[in-house]
């Protein structure tokens, strides 16, 4: 398989991952919203049986899902899905931007939720890492097979 395959495959497989894993929190309920980093105030909600928490999480592990998919596309292992280029190239650019501007923003930024990671800067610090290392996948990825071949590259639809 192709290093811009393998790296696709990868990116996807991870960020499928953390899908499940915000599957899992909802699932886990207001601990599992603490550990992760989503704050007091999601956490109260989940305690409270507010649908709030939940929502946006299975929004996010949706997205993902979406993202992860798009990685296998842009690997071939799934057909090729519409604005594959455009897609990868932003899943790319906000993984990157997260991993990068994270704990900058937590440490600049002065309110209540971005104290709270203030406290918890191992989960940022990791989190961050594995952010820059998935936007380097999907960039290096996409790049690497457009680059090999670009007569068979995907394109927008």
């Amino acid at each position: 398989m192709q290093t811009g395959k393998r790296l696709l495959v990868l990116g996807g497989s991870v960020t499928g991952v953390a899908a499940l894993l915000h599957v899992a929190i909802i699932i886990g309920g207001p601990d599992w919203y603490r550990f992760f980093g989503a704050g007091e105030r999601m956490a109260r909600l989940a305690a409270r049986g507010s649908i709030y928490p939940a929502a946006i999480t299975a929004c996010i592990a949706v997205v993902l899902g979406v993202w992860a998919l798009y990685a296998f596309s842009g690997a071939g292992v799934i057909r090729r899905l519409p604005l594959l280029r455009l897609a990868l190239t932003t899943i790319a650019a906000v993984y990157l931007a997260r991993g990068i501007l994270g704990v900058p923003f937590v440490l600049l930024v002065d309110d209540a939720y971005t104290n709270q990671l203030r406290a918890k800067m191992t989960f940022m610090v990791v989190s961050s890492l594995t952010c820059v290392v998935l936007g380097l996948c999907y960039a290096t990825g996409a790049a690497r097979l457009w680059r090999k071949s670009p007569d068979n590259a995907p394109r927008n639809t």
